[in-house]
C-alpha cells in the first residue's frame, strides 16, 4: 500500500494527455507501486480516444506470438563467439560512469552557499580562539555543528536547490534514495570538517571544566540530521530543518539565558560557562550518548515505515 491514491480527474487527465508534464510524472512514479492506481489508468486509457489503438497494437503483438509459437524459424548457425575480455580502458569507463552518478545526485550537496557557510563557521571558530584569545570558540562550536548538517539537507534536496527537481524525484532512483544520497555528501563535507576544527581548538582553562570534547557532537548531529528526514516525509525539508534546528538552539540557548541573573556574571566568561556545562549535560557521559543513538535508532524506524512518502513532489 502506498498510503495515497489518485483522483479519477487526475487519472483521466493523464490518460488524455491534458495533465501537466511534472504531475504526469509525479503520478507514473505513483503507479509503479500502486495496482489499484495502475488498473484505473489503464481501463480509463482504454475507455479512451486511445483505446481503438492500443486494442489493434495489442491483436497485432498476440498474432504475431501465436504465428512464430505455430511455425518456429530454424535456429540459424552461428559460429561461436569469442569470449570477449575485460579491457580496462573500459573499466575505468565503468567506474567512472558510477563515480558521475553519484557525483550528479549529489551535486546541490556540494556546492552553492551552504559550503561556503561550513568553511565560515570553521574558519571563525579557529580565528575566535587563536586571533581573539577567547575560551568560547569550542563551545560555540559545539553548540552550532549539529545544526550544520541539518541545514545542509534543506538547503541541498527540493525544488529551490536543484533546477531539475521535477525529473529528479520522479524518476527511479528519486524520493527518498535522492535524499539520503544528499544527506551522506553533506554529512562528508560537515563531519570531518567540523571535527577536525574542533581538535585544533586549544582546550579550555580552568574556568570551563565540563565542556566536552571535540567529537561530542558526531551523535547527536546524526540524530538531528535522522530527525530531519523523517520530519519532512510530513512536511518538507525546508519545514522539518526549521524545526529540529530551532528545536535545538532553543533547548540549548534558553536554559543558559535563564539560570544568569543580572550582572557581570550574565556576559562574557559567565554565558560561555553555562553554556559549555549545558552541553556537558546534554553531550558527556555513557547515558546521554546512549539516549543519542536511541534517537538515531527511532528515527531510522520511522523513516524505513514511510519511505513512500518521499515518492510524492514537495509542495513547499
Amino acid at each position: 500500500m502506498t498510503g495515497w491514491h489518485a483522483a479519477d480527474d487526475l487519472v483521466a487527465r493523464y490518460t488524455d494527455g491534458s495533465l501537466p508534464e511534472p504531475d504526469a510524472w509525479s503520478l507514473e512514479k505513483h503507479l509503479e507501486s500502486c495496482g489499484s492506481c495502475a488498473a484505473r489508468a489503464s481501463h480509463a486509457a482504454r475507455a479512451g480516444a486511445a483505446g481503438p489503438v492500443l486494442a489493434h497494437v495489442r491483436d497485432a503483438v498476440l498474432d504475431t506470438v501465436l504465428h512464430t509459437a505455430r511455425n518456429p524459424l530454424p535456429a540459424p548457425s552461428l559460429p561461436t563467439p569469442a569470449v570477449p575480455t575485460p579491457s580496462a580502458p573500459r573499466a575505468a569507463r565503468a567506474a567512472g560512469g558510477r563515480l558521475g552518478r553519484i557525483v550528479w545526485a549529489a551535486g546541490p550537496a556540494l556546492r552553492g552557499a551552504w559550503t561556503g557557510a561550513v568553511l565560515l563557521v570553521a574558519v571563525g571558530a579557529l580565528a575566535l580562539a587563536y586571533g581573539g584569545g577567547s575560551d568560547s570558540a569550542r563551545p560555540l562550536l559545539l553548540a552550532v555543528a549539529p545544526v550544520v548538517p541539518v541545514a545542509g539537507v534543506a538547503l541541498s534536496y527540493g525544488r529551490h536547490a536543484d533546477p531539475l527537481y521535477e525529473l529528479v524525484a520522479t524518476s527511479p532512483s528519486g524520493g527518498l534514495r535522492l535524499l539520503l544520497t544528499r544527506t551522506a555528501a553533506v554529512l562528508a563535507v560537515s563531519v570531518p570538517l567540523l571535527t577536525a576544527t574542533g581538535l585544533l581548538l586549544p582546550t579550555v582553562g580552568p574556568r570551563l571544566p565540563q565542556a566536552p570534547m571535540a567529537a561530542a557532537w558526531l551523535l547527536p548531529g546524526l540524530a538531528l540530521t535522522l530527525a530531519t528526514l523523517a520530519l519532512s516525509g510530513y512536511t518538507s525539508c525546508r519545514t522539518g530543518s526549521a524545526v529540529v534546528g530551532g528545536g535545538w538552539l532553543l533547548a540549548l540557548a534558553a536554559p543558559v539565558l535563564a539560570s544568569g541573573g543580572p550582572g557581570p556574571t550574565a556576559t562574557g566568561s559567565g554565558l560561555t560557562e553555562r553554556l559549555a556545562q549545558q552541553l556537558s549535560l546534554y553531550f558527556t557521559g555513557a547515558p546521554a550518548q546512549w539516549g543519542w543513538a536511541a534517537g538515531c535508532a527511532l528515527c531510522a524506524l520511522l523513516l524505513a515505515a514511510r519511505r513512500t512518502a518521499y515518492d510524492r513532489l514537495e509542495t513547499m
